[in-house]
């Protein structure tokens, strides 16, 4: 009986000894593998963040210049109901003008 008693006991420590052992190579490859990719998902994030940031920049740009020439037409239109006449002429078409009617030679 203290043969098998003995037996047992080196058996289970053997066992012991060759479960806690710690990773095999395929685990800690596998676990190697999932950290990288958990790096290169968090890298894809933050590039998909950035480029929707310069979407959302690059829309703000755009209706703030269409505000702007919603106004400069608004202006123009009232303008145009107060009866101030024809809008000036700048002094490119002016010199258009003269050139197109030969007055300027």
């Amino acid at each position: 009986m203290k043969k098998v008693f003995a037996f047992l006991m080196i058996a289970g420590m053997v066992t012991f000894v060759a479960c806690s052992s710690g990773p095999s190579d395929e685990e800690k490859k596998a676990m190697e593998k999932a950290k990288q990719d958990s790096i290169a998902k968090v890298e894809a994030e933050k590039a998909a963040a950035e480029q929707l940031r310069v979407a959302d920049s690059l829309a703000a740009v755009a209706a703030e210049q269409q505000r702007v020439t919603d106004s400069i037409l608004a202006a123009t239109e009232a303008a145009a109901k107060k009866g101030t006449g024809k809008p000036k002429k700048t002094e490119q078409q002016k010199s258009t003008e003269t050139k197109v009617s030969g007055k300027g030679h």
